[in-house]
C-alpha cells in the first residue's frame, strides 16, 4: 500500500530537498528528522517536517521575505552559533556532519534576524575550488 502524500520516503525526501540519499538517512538515524515508522519498520516522513530545510523564495518586495538568488551552489542547513562584534558577525551553520563558518555584517545579521536554531542556506561562489588531501 503507498504511503498517504503527506508521508513522503526518505528517497523521495532527499529529492525534494536536493540532497543526497544517505545524508537524509544519516539525520534520521541522529534523531535530528523526525519520521513515524511502518508496519514493516520502513521510515516515513511528513511533508511538514521538511519546512526548514527547504530553501525559502521570495515573490515580493517585503524585506522580511527572503530574496531569490542566481547562485545554485546553496547548501541549506541550521545555524549553531552567531556571534556578533562590531562591524561583522561569525556565523556557523550545520550541514549534515559538516559546519561552515561565515563571516558578515552584523547589519546583515540583524536584517536577517539571524539567530541560533535558525534554517540559513550558505550560497557559496568561488571562482577557484582547491583540494587538501585529508
Amino acid at each position: 500500500m503507498p504511503a498517504p502524500p503527506s508521508l513522503l520516503t526518505p528517497r523521495q525526501a532527499a529529492s525534494l530537498l536536493g540532497i543526497s540519499y544517505p545524508t537524509i538517512k544519516q539525520w534520521i538515524l541522529r534523531g535530528s528528522l523526525p519520521t513515524v515508522k511502518t508496519p514493516g519498520g520502513h521510515h516515513r516522513i511528513a511533508a511538514t517536517a521538511l519546512t526548514r530545510y527547504q530553501p525559502q523564495t521570495a515573490a515580493s518586495n517585503d524585506p522580511q521575505s527572503p530574496r531569490q538568488i542566481s547562485g545554485r551552489n546553496q547548501l541549506v542547513g541550521v545555524v549553531t552559533e552567531v556571534t556578533i562584534d562590531g562591524l561583522m558577525a561569525r556565523v556557523k551553520l550545520r550541514i549534515g556532519e559538516q559546519t561552515i563558518t561565515s563571516i558578515i555584517t552584523s547589519d546583515a545579521v540583524r536584517e536577517m534576524r539571524l539567530k541560533k536554531g535558525d534554517s540559513a542556506a550558505a550560497v557559496i561562489k568561488s571562482t577557484e575550488v582547491m583540494i587538501a588531501r585529508v
